[in-house]
């Protein structure tokens, strides 16, 4: 894997046991309760797993045509640098329909955990499959910015992830 990818994935990684494992001692109860019309940590956990899986799809996709896209540019670093800025502001944004249609009413803790480790071992693999060169190609489309490289994906998860902690946080002191 590129060392960079590498990087990028060990952090994202990192993040998402620190986020699991204080999850891990609180009731399923609690991690299923929901006020009217917010999310349990249990949905903002499948809403995450279901996110990454969708955008994994995407790059699986993608990937197979790497040599025909162009790289990313200036124009796409400035997008990326407001993406960021938009998820660690304290704004909350509708989730595309197609991810709300998917999104868990109850589940297992343990299970959403397998299902993450899935997820993310397959985004492992995928990342091993991109060779150097191709780093910079214009593979993900994020749905308000647009096309994205690899490492743009995988800061994003990582923001995504960020945007949503302190959510679950909140909701585990309740």
């Amino acid at each position: 894997m590129n060392l960079k990818l590498q990087e990028l994935f060990l952090e994202i990684e990192t993040q998402r046991h620190s986020l699991l494992l204080p999850l891990k001692d609180l009731s399923s109860e609690k991690l299923n309760h929901h006020a009217p019309g917010k999310w349990s940590i249990n949905q903002i956990i499948a809403h995450l797993i279901t996110a990454e899986n969708l955008s994994l799809r995407y790059l699986n996709k993608k990937i197979l045509g790497i040599e025909t896209v162009r790289n990313t540019g200036i124009a796409e670093e400035s997008k990326m640098i407001l993406l960021i800025i938009s998820q660690r502001l304290p704004l909350k944004f509708k989730a595309p329909k197609m991810m709300l249609n998917q999104t868990l009413e109850e589940a297992d803790i343990n299970k959403l955990i397998d299902d993450w480790n899935k997820t993310r071992s397959d985004l492992k693999t995928l990342l091993d499959r991109i060779e150097d060169h191709h780093i910079k190609r214009k593979i993900y489309r994020h749905v308000v910015v647009g096309m994205l490289n690899i490492q743009h994906t995988l800061k994003f998860i990582g923001e995504h992830v960020g945007h949503h902690t302190p959510q679950i946080k909140k909701l585990a002191r309740k």
